[in-house]
């Protein structure tokens, strides 16, 4: 055993040490200027160009991970490709079993680049947490909820839960704002209303099309009314501004909203 061991490390006077302190020294200072630097030039940008940028941090910071392990392992084992395989197999079976979780959310971060459900910059919903990425590291993906909170969730759990994804690495991000009206009104005429709200609104996607749809329910009717804003960032406040302006519109035409304890017990079916 020591004689197959010496066989695969290099002798620790050809070991260079102070080559390898370099090395980890310059990963970790790329490491933290691409997790730091990046971001901030893509939020002084919009559109497509900031997704873009943000759905490379993840993939340099890989990348060197990836380099600064290659040139430290040639720096200590012989450089032969047996020698590899036993090193890379003797350390993943050890990791296996003394790190199984936190292994397996580094292979499911490392799967999840290549997959790509998600970049920086999209808007998901993972286990009822709504939010945009904002990072995606080697462990966990952090999501910057509506409430300014930030939420780590390990790369591990996204193995078996579903992810929702409303732009999915586009500037398109659909927003539906709900009006509960009750039945006794002109539905054509509030249709017509409610697209004229969106149309008017400062926050509008030109590009994409406003959509109103009407279902009729036992407590009264329901409007949708699905358009898209500028910038993702603006759902909130376009889906405000829609909501404001629209119940403007609906009082200053006399017609009544439901209210909420009869909408409640039909949602509850009480």
């Amino acid at each position: 055993m020591e004689n197959s061991l010496q066989n695969v490390l290099r002798d620790l006077n050809d070991i260079a040490v102070l080559q390898i302190v370099f090395i980890i020294i310059g990963a970790i200072t790329v490491y933290w200027l691409v997790q730091k630097t990046l971001p901030r030039i893509a939020d002084k940008l919009s559109g497509r160009w900031r997704l873009y940028l943000l759905a490379t941090v993840p993939v340099v910071r890989l990348i060197v991970v990836a380099a600064a392990l290659s040139m430290i392992i040639s720096r200590i084992i012989q450089p032969t490709v047996q020698n590899l395989f036993a090193i890379l197999g003797a350390l993943g079976l050890a990791l296996g079993f003394a790190f199984k979780d936190y292994v397996s959310s580094l292979i499911a971060g490392v799967v999840l680049l290549y997959e790509m459900p998600f970049r920086p910059g999209d808007w998901v919903e993972i286990e009822g947490t709504y939010g945009e990425v904002k990072t995606i590291g080697i462990r966990a993906v952090e999501i910057v909820t509506p409430d300014d909170s930030i939420v780590s969730i390990p790369h591990l759990k996204l193995w078996d839960h579903l992810v929702s994804n409303a732009n999915d690495g586009s500037t398109f991000l659909m927003c539906v704002t709900d009006f509960y009206l009750s039945s006794d009104h002109d539905s054509q005429q509030v249709k017509q209303l409610l697209k004229d709200v969106a149309l008017t609104s400062c926050f509008l996607q030109l590009e994409r099309p406003v959509t109103v749809i009407v279902s009729e329910e036992p407590w009264g009717t329901h409007y949708k009314v699905k358009a898209y804003p500028v910038d993702p960032r603006d759902q909130f406040q376009f889906k405000t501004d829609i909501t404001i302006r629209g119940k403007e519109a609906l009082q200053q035409l006399g017609i009544s909203f439901v209210n909420l304890p009869v909408l409640e017990a039909f949602k509850t079916g009480s």
